[in-house]
């Protein structure tokens, strides 16, 4: 009930298209029960007292009663599909800006598939639910009480006899429909697996070819596809299940209707057209029952989805705006870190850092892959938040400040080179929503941009393909630049931009590099520690704290991690000169 009434909080701002479509469905179950009221006096007029008149008559009053059924029909389905199409329209917004306030902590602990089958194929479930139920309630409710009129209206003792076998449906409706509900669930969970796999093949098709690991993946396709078809079969199981139970129990009131009329019938008490009449409404009325119990069983599968989308919906973001935030303007671009400590779960990534950095300082972090570098630096942005201790820009607690403003003063270039499928100048555009072309242009020139840009068909509108496949590695890294360098923002953050280039990209996009710190306080995670020889400060983190700092000269004067790591890559550079 809970998510039901969620559900029609949804509908409150289309209540007009609904009630339209209500009383088309009440026009459509109305008639039903009209025809087989008038079904018997029409029947006694025409062959009791031959009249001739109704009778030229009746076959436009078949057409005209079909033909205006026909429209009710028309203006129901239309303004019904249209409504719940809104308020799917308005879920499926609602749970993606959800998707979006969610910190980077909710984005490890998800996979995208499942994700996206909430935002796609969940909600899916909910809209046909939605219709099924508003259907069933007023076109085939309304149908039914009809019905049940006209025979109780007829005979109320052979209704009665008909209408014993409707409560015997109640309970196998709820135990197939609470079987259902849990079916959906996990089908839709398993449909979040499928997504998964599209979503890694599709984007590491590379690599699937460079190892040739087709067959691998399709069996792995075809293996998560069964179960989904295993949950599926269980849903079309218990959802048509419901059909011959229906079809028993409607036989035997109908059984014992034509038993007990049959027997009036042939002893006068009852009129022959009126029995037909009778018989008439009775086998219509059971249609209507038998779709509100197949509405039920969709309704069911609704609430399956429901609550797996709710349970998004009503996830609070981990990174909020504390109630007193004050906007970040116009900063410096000093950042401290006081004694900060971080953990995911009960492991210590970071423990004790304490460091400073100032404008136009360049601040490199270097060590072991899982040393906590990224970590450290996306506490700055408040990807997350510190366990223990204080992360301060221009003497503010990050977590004291509107997270917006705190992020329009930070710009950020990583390994990912993470573009959109989208022209040139837009990708360039992300960094400064509203940017004149002539701004986007200067950006790209000085990121070194421009000139592959000009060559490219259609210039900066050249559309660059999912990720920016169209482009080179180099090319990416530098539209990330210039991206950043149109933000034009006092902090940059620097991850291992250059490590998966070439040694000619790299020179190109360091030149780009070293346009866009000038007068920026920048922190330069780098792998390869020849880009970071002239960096102000070197910090080296080795299991969450750091182990050494100084300059490139000072550290390799020690005998510390800093010097082994430079001698490894020393070494392993003469060794492919020589070998070159």
């Amino acid at each position: 009930m809970i998510a039901f009434k969620r559900l029609l909080a949804f509908t409150k701002g289309y209540w007009l298209r609904i009630t339209i479509a209500a009383l088309a469905s009440m026009a459509v179950g109305g008639m039903d029960g009209a025809f087989a009221y008038f079904i018997s006096p029409l029947l006694k007029k025409i062959f009791q007292t031959q009249d001739l008149t109704i009778f030229k008559f009746l076959p436009l009053g078949i057409v005209a009663i079909f033909t205006l059924r026909g429209l009710s029909r028309y203006l129901n389905d239309y303004f019904m599909r249209t409504a719940t199409q809104l308020v799917v329209q308005d879920i499926r917004n609602l749970l993606y800006a959800r998707n979006m306030a969610m910190g980077l902590r909710f984005f490890g602990s998800q996979s995208t598939g499942t994700l996206m089958s909430r935002v796609l194929n969940d909600v899916i479930v909910m809209q046909e639910g939605m219709i099924s139920l508003i259907l069933g309630v007023f076109r085939d409710g309304i149908s039914a009480a009809a019905l049940l009129g006209v025979i109780f209206y007829r005979n109320w003792q052979l209704a009665l006899i008909s209408f014993l076998v409707i409560p015997l449906t109640v309970y196998p409706a709820q135990k197939i429909g609470k079987r259902l509900k849990s079916i959906s669930r996990q089908s839709q969970e398993k449909m979040g697996d499928i997504a998964s796999i599209l979503q890694e093949t599709f984007s590491g098709i590379k690599v699937i070819k460079a190892f040739s690991l087709e067959q691998r993946s399709i069996e792995k396709f075809r293996e998560t596809n069964l179960g989904y078809y295993v949950f599926m079969r269980k849903s079309i199981k218990y959802g048509n299940l419901s059909t011959p139970i229906m079809e028993f129990i409607t036989s035997l009131g109908i059984a014992a209707v034509v038993w007990f009329g049959g027997i009036k019938v042939m002893s006068g008490q009852m009129s022959a057209a009126d029995f037909f009449s009778f018989i008439t409404a009775m086998a219509l009325v059971y249609s209507p029952i038998k779709k509100l119990n197949s509405s039920f069983n969709d309704f069911q599968r609704c609430l399956g989805a429901a609550e797996r989308v709710f349970e998004v919906i009503d996830k609070k973001p981990e990174i909020v705006d504390a109630p007193d935030a004050l906007p970040l303007d116009l900063v410096q671009g000093d950042v401290d870190f006081r004694n900060v400590s971080f953990r995911f779960g009960d492991a210590w990534v970071l423990r004790n850092i304490t460091l400073s950095a100032r404008r136009g300082e360049i601040v490199a972090l270097v060590g072991p892959s899982g040393g906590g570098k990224t970590t450290l630096v996306s506490l700055i942005p408040r990807f997350y938040d510190v366990t223990e201790g204080v992360v301060q820009v221009d003497g503010h607690d990050v977590r004291s400040v509107k997270l917006e403003t705190l992020m329009s003063q930070i710009a950020l270039v990583d390994q990912e080179t993470t573009l959109f499928n989208d022209t040139l100048a837009n990708n360039i555009r992300y960094g400064k929503p509203g940017a004149s072309d002539v701004e986007v242009q200067a950006a790209a020139q000085a990121a070194f941009a421009h000139d592959f840009i000009s060559e490219m068909p259609d210039g900066y509108a050249t559309n660059i393909g999912d990720r920016g496949v169209r482009l080179s590695g180099g090319q990416r890294q530098r539209i990330c630049i210039a991206r950043a360098l149109l933000k034009d923002t006092p902090i940059l953050i620097l991850d291992e931009a250059t490590s998966a280039l070439d040694t000619e990209s790299e020179q190109m996009v360091q030149n780009a590099l070293n346009n866009l710190m000038q007068n920026r306080t920048t922190f330069v995670i780098a792998h390869r520690l020849s880009t970071i020889l002239n960096a102000d400060r070197i910090l080296v983190l080795d299991k969450g704290e750091i182990v050494e700092q100084g300059s490139h000269e000072e550290l390799v004067s020690r005998d510390g991690l800093y010097k082994k790591l430079y001698s490894m890559q020393f070494k392993n550079t003469e060794t492919e000169t020589g070998a070159d």
